[in-house]
């Protein structure tokens, strides 16, 4: 895995829930690394307001 870009949403998209929250380690098969990597990214994006903090979707 290379360096995850917070501005691709595609890509992160697939480590979050439908409800907004990270996935887990164990659900997305990251190692301790990638999985801290993913979370900065995540983190990262949801202050600039790219990926929302939570969903309320019901």
């Amino acid at each position: 895995m290379n360096y995850i870009d917070y501005k691709d949403i595609a890509t992160l998209r697939k480590y979050i829930t439908d409800r907004g929250k990270i996935r887990a380690r164990r659900i997305t098969g990251a190692c301790t690394e990638h999985q801290r990597a993913i979370a900065a990214a995540v983190k990262n994006s949801r202050e600039m307001a790219l990926l929302p903090y939570t969903s309320t979707a019901r």
